[in-house]
């Protein structure tokens, strides 16, 4: 396994990190005290526990080793059992000969390895002779055998003789104590999360356009001070756009006054040369009214609703044949969205509209997404446009050079309105070139 180098290290790290604010402020809360946990425990074995077990070890090593020799200077059975007696009555020792038996030759191991190798040190150290010992036959108890010339001096000792059985009640209790301190860190981080959680919410409804009611801030004080601050923002940005919107519907209505009265009166005036180029006029300044309306107002209130896209595209190619060109649409019958109807069907019909006026054959489709989201695609023929300009194009008013100007009847609005739909969604648009050779356009909307 090859090593990272030391300066690949950060951005290893910073890539396996969490990203998320709950994440990162789990980590900082539950890192520290894993980290502390782990020092106390391994304090407390190997400066505690093992000690302890180490001396609890050498005292029973050294009764052995009394029994032992004490048996080898007088081997009878009286001795045998004077010494049995009082290895049961002072140290709680059962001690029996086998006569004629040698150690067993297997030898099992406990799973915490320093019991074993702390008794075997012991024994060592005290015992001449050869000695076998086993401490995972018996739950309770210990088994330990010496060799003697007559046999298999068999002693079976309690457990707590040989190592400290009470240490998993403090790592027990400092587990305990651990999840209770987590928990109440885990639920405290939760409610302040919940709180950005909230105003993120809030935020990106607002840019989506969805009207949500004022909600109250909660969580840490900086937090409820960015929640107000956000909701200020958003009442001074709403008051704007009600003032620009009821302007402009009011230079809208101001100026179709004039308008029809100019069209009655054109309607009235006997037949002459230029009528038929004023009334074209007289379109095309009501066409650049209604654009420059549609555009400050965005449908910014309407409701979303479930709606077919397969009927919002067939819908869009109907103008775009009646505008001329030869359209194809292809999408799923059972494809669905929830979106704001009357603007999202202004979105693909300018998209469309602009598609069919600049090239003979146009292509609307609609898949879904593997992510869940939604992918609508307006594509054709026409001359198509720079890369370097793709995002010029999206600029209100902006017009571009003679090879494709989208402008012959509107002001430059109709990819900035459905740029302006489409984010309003959640989603965007791009620009790329189209396998007909053309413009395509591409509406990514998430689920």
């Amino acid at each position: 396994m090859r090593l990272l180098p030391a300066t690949l290290w950060p951005r290893f790290l910073k890539r396996r990190l969490p990203t998320s604010l709950w994440g990162r402020s789990l980590l900082i809360i539950v890192l520290p005290v894993l980290v502390m946990q782990v020092a106390v425990t391994w304090a407390f074995f190997d400066m505690h526990w093992q000690t302890v077990t180490a001396r609890l070890s050498d005292g029973l090593a050294g009764d052995i080793a009394w029994a032992a020799e004490s048996y080898a200077d007088d081997p009878t059975p009286q001795n045998l059992d004077v010494i049995a007696e009082r290895a049961q009555r002072s140290m709680s020792l059962s001690i029996a000969l086998q006569e004629g038996e040698v150690l067993p030759r297997d030898r099992r191991r406990g799973a915490i390895g320093v019991i074993d190798r702390t008794l075997e040190k012991a024994l060592k150290a005290r015992i001449d002779q050869p000695v076998w010992f086993d401490t995972t036959r018996y739950p309770a108890y210990v088994d330990i055998r010496v060799q003697q010339p007559q046999g298999v001096l068999r002693i079976i000792a309690p457990r707590e003789r040989a190592v400290a059985t009470q240490a998993h009640i403090f790592v027990l209790w400092l587990l305990v104590a651990t999840v209770l301190l987590m928990g109440v860190a885990i639920l405290f981080i939760r409610n302040q999360v919940r709180a950005i959680e909230r105003l993120a919410e809030a935020a990106e409804a607002f840019g989506r356009g969805e009207p949500r009611e004022r909600f109250k801030p909660s969580g840490a004080r900086e937090v409820r001070a960015a929640a107000q601050a956000f909701m200020n923002m958003r009442d001074r940005i709403q008051r704007h756009i009600d003032q620009r919107t009821a302007l402009l519907a009011s230079v809208s209505h101001d100026l179709r006054t004039p308008l029809t009265r100019l069209r009655l009166e054109l309607a009235l005036a006997p037949p002459f040369k230029r009528a038929e180029a004023m009334r074209g006029d007289m379109d095309e300044m009501e066409h650049m009214i209604d654009e420059y309306l549609a555009f400050a107002r965005g449908e910014a209130g309407e409701p979303a609703q479930e709606i077919s896209i397969a009927g919002l595209l067939t819908a869009a190619g109907e103008d775009a044949r009646r505008a001329g060109a030869e359209v194809e649409v292809s999408a799923p019958e059972d494809l669905t969205a929830s979106l704001r109807p009357l603007a999202f069907k202004r979105a693909i019909s300018n998209l469309a509209g602009n598609a069919a006026a600049h090239g003979e054959h146009v292509r609307l489709s609609a898949r879904p997404l593997p992510s869940g989201g939604l992918e609508i695609a307006i594509e054709d023929d026409g001359p198509g446009i720079p890369d370097d300009m793709h995002e010029e194009a999206f600029r209100p008013f902006s017009r571009l050079d003679d090879s494709r100007n989208q402008n012959h009847k509107g002001v430059g609005l109709g990819l900035a309105i459905a740029r302006d739909v489409a984010r309003g969604h959640g989603g965007d648009i791009t620009l790329e070139r189209s396998d007909m050779g053309g413009l395509r356009a591409v509406i990514r909307l998430p689920g």
